[in-house]
């Protein structure tokens, strides 16, 4: 994933393990963004990613972690989000990046569409180990 070099100028990592760590999440991730001057678009963008991603760390991943990054490379600004669980992995990674694809009662957005809403985006899994999801967005 490009970027994983890029210089971080701030990290914060918090837990993510029940409904007002979902709140808590979007909240940082809504500071860190504004932080790096993104427009409300780009806010409302990364922070809509960030929730359907949190969400599925609590529903499926059993809970994890959350690290947000502030980036710079040059003039341009980043946040990058790494979320960690050790949950049971995903077993069909292509199904759920898929179109129209849930599994729950989240924002129907799924992996796919807080995929579409990143310029960045990466996701490791095994089952029985557990996921990291990595998305960044850019200004």
């Amino acid at each position: 994933m490009r970027g994983t070099s890029v210089p971080v100028e701030s990290s914060e990592t918090m837990p993510v393990a029940s409904s007002e760590d979902v709140v808590r999440v979007r909240q940082a991730v809504r500071g860190k963004a504004v932080a790096a001057g993104f427009s409300l678009v780009d806010q409302t963008k990364i922070i809509t990613a960030a929730s359907e991603i949190a969400r599925n760390t609590v529903d499926y991943g059993g809970g994890g972690t959350l690290t947000v990054e502030t980036l710079r490379e040059g003039a341009r600004r980043g946040v990058r989000l790494v979320f960690v669980d050790q949950g049971p992995g995903i077993a069909d990674l292509d199904r759920a990046l898929s179109d129209g694809y849930t599994s729950g009662s989240g924002l129907g957005l799924g992996l796919g569409g807080a995929k579409r809403l990143c310029n960045e985006f990466a996701v490791k899994t095994a089952v029985g180990k557990g996921t990291i999801v990595t998305l960044a967005r850019w200004r």
